[in-house]
């Protein structure tokens, strides 16, 4: 049987598309949009996989300066884990108020928010009293997170390639497994996005 349809642009949109297909299990689909590669040629994370553990540096919310912490202390609890490019920059920051603005509505849906670049505890600090972001903010200098999240990617601008973060978010379960995907997303999307997928499941 074949199925004709018209495919939506946006990642809002590709939600609530995806969702009305009539998938057996029910399983979310990982929003993979085709871009760029992958350092190393790694493995891309999937729905159900098992999210890869983690210790390191975390500032802001609960967490007092210095601290550290790791994924698998946090179960329980549905883990929303957005990986985003760089402090304070255009684009990041328009995610991060976004997110910010929203949150007490993505908490009482039971699910805790976590940034996560490869900035220094320093400068997440700062970008968080900038902007009075309440959640936790991780850093990742040393690139462990976002290569075993396969969110390590080389990127191209003006002709020029160098590596760099993909937008990029995964909804955790209290089980410790990925429940939903969202690649390449669009800032000024993203919260939207994440709100339509806590609308559908329960934590």
């Amino acid at each position: 049987m074949r199925i004709e349809t018209d495919f939506p642009e946006n990642a809002i949109d590709l939600v609530r598309f995806f969702r009305n297909l009539a998938f057996p299990r029910g399983d979310r689909v990982a929003l993979a949009l085709a871009g760029e590669s992958r350092d190393g040629g790694e493995t891309m994370l999937v729905l159900g996989d098992q999210a890869p553990d983690f210790q390191a540096p975390v500032v802001g919310g609960s967490f007092a300066d210095g601290a550290e912490m790791r994924l698998s202390d946090l179960g329980g609890r549905t883990v929303i884990l957005y990986f985003y490019p760089k402090d304070d920059t255009p684009g990041c920051t328009v995610q991060a108020c976004s997110l910010r603005d929203r949150y007490k509505y993505v908490i009482e849906r039971g699910a805790d928010v976590y940034g996560v670049s490869v900035d220094s505890p320093k400068s997440h600090r700062k970008f968080i009293d900038k902007h009075s972001l309440p959640f936790p903010l991780i850093s990742d200098e040393s690139k462990e997170i976002v290569q075993a999240y396969g969110v390590w990617v080389e990127k191209s601008m003006y002709g020029k390639k160098f590596m760099g973060v993909e937008r990029s978010t995964f909804v955790i379960g209290p089980n410790g497994r990925i429940k939903s995907i969202f690649r390449k997303v669009k800032p000024e999307e993203h919260t939207e996005t994440l709100i339509e997928d806590l609308k559908n499941f329960e934590p």
